[in-house]
């Protein structure tokens, strides 16, 4: 005899087989479906807005709107991508040439050090200098020689990156296309109350809009604000740190700073006072001002999480995801917050049912007074 119970044990059995059998043959593409699916989200306001003025061309509206992210946000990305692997391989050039020799930078600033700094140093056994030195030396040839490795691992997958790209752009298209009759069937398959549903699903796409802009925001400023007064120092390769500083500005608090702090330092103990002082003001007032006025109001605002927060889910996402980890840490950590807080509102909502009048057969149970005796009895 079948069990209507064993049969739907089955099916659910099934049903997260088959689901995790297809994640599994996605997986080689997780990115491209990923940033399709994030730039889907980030520009379907505007498909809207263009179907609006196109109600019976939908393909013609998601085209347009392909089109739109292509400009803004793909064509300069590759152009700043390009230009900063070749100002890259010219810093390594630079380094195996010995004219960029970061041992004798590290050398130059122990010799401008005052004396009791070098004996409190030697007091908590750091005066070890040509130890530090020679390891510095060898950490800068083994950073060569991992960029070397990865331009040209770079070069040799130019033909999955196009692969990669390729399905992207046909996955947005259809994501724009299609999207509102599949975010629909998504709702309606998950086994939650509306109101629930509406919450955490508006929560998510609230995330990724306000991570990826927010973040992406300050990421560009920062870079360009840091690019350009090294520009004006007259530090080399000035394009290769703006977007050093423009990925390291996705995390939150540090950042840039973890570029300019050390170079700032470097032409202050080196005898360039005024270039070192106006470059750690410039960074203090400035680049940082930044990071603190924009990424609340573009981040912390929508997302309604601490920075302490943001930080650590940018750390762990981009620990385990790579650079996709800066958008999918910072969801996960809204969506766990949303989830104990629906949880916990539920079980409040439960706790004060418990607490309401009770019918017990015809009579009802009501706390017992004074006044109430002969209406009881």
């Amino acid at each position: 005899m079948k069990s209507p119970s064993l049969e739907n044990k089955f099916f659910l059995l099934l049903l997260v087989v088959v689901s995790a059998a297809f994640v599994w043959i996605l997986m080689p593409f997780f990115g491209a479906v990923f940033w399709a699916g994030v730039l889907a989200l980030i520009f379907s306001p505007f498909f809207r807005r263009i179907l609006r003025r196109m109600p019976q061309r939908r393909t013609l509206a998601a085209l347009l709107t392909l089109l739109v992210c292509l400009v803004i946000v793909i064509l300069p990305t590759a152009l700043i991508a390009t230009s900063m692997v070749q100002e890259g391989a010219i810093v390594y050039q630079k380094i195996r040439s010995g004219d960029i020799d970061f041992g004798r930078y590290f050398q130059q600033i122990v010799g401008a050090l005052p004396n009791w700094v070098v004996r409190l140093l030697e007091r908590f056994d750091l005066g070890n200098f040509s130890a530090l030195q020679q390891k510095l030396t060898a950490g800068a040839a083994h950073g060569s020689q991992l960029i070397a490795t990865q331009a040209l691992t770079i070069g040799q997958n130019t033909f999955d990156f196009l692969v990669q790209f390729t399905v992207m752009m046909y996955l947005l298209f259809f994501l724009l296309r299609d999207g509102g009759a599949l975010s629909r069937t998504i709702r309606d398959a998950i086994p939650l109350q509306e109101a629930h549903k509406r919450d955490l699903l508006g929560k998510f796409a609230t995330v990724i809009r306000a991570t990826v802009k927010g973040n992406i925001a300050v990421a560009v400023v920062q870079g360009a604000l840091g690019g350009l007064a090294f520009w004006f120092l007259g530090i080399p390769a000035p394009l290769l740190w703006a977007v050093t500083m423009a990925f390291l500005s996705l995390l939150p608090a540090v950042g840039a700073g973890l570029i300019w702090g050390p170079v700032a330092i470097y032409l202050l103990v080196t005898g360039a006072v005024w270039q070192g002082a106006a470059l750690i003001a410039f960074g203090v007032l400035v680049i940082g001002l930044v990071d603190n006025i924009l990424r609340p109001l573009l981040v912390g605002k929508d997302t309604k999480m601490p920075d302490y927060v943001v930080l650590i889910s940018t750390l762990g996402g981009m620990s385990l995801f790579g650079l996709n980890g800066f958008v999918i840490g910072p969801v996960i950590a809204a969506m766990f917050m949303a989830v104990w807080s629906l949880f916990t509102s539920s079980r409040g909502e439960v706790g004060q049912g418990d607490n309401v009048v009770r019918v017990e057969g015809p009579v009802a149970v009501v706390p017992a007074s004074r006044d109430d005796g002969a209406a009881r009895r």
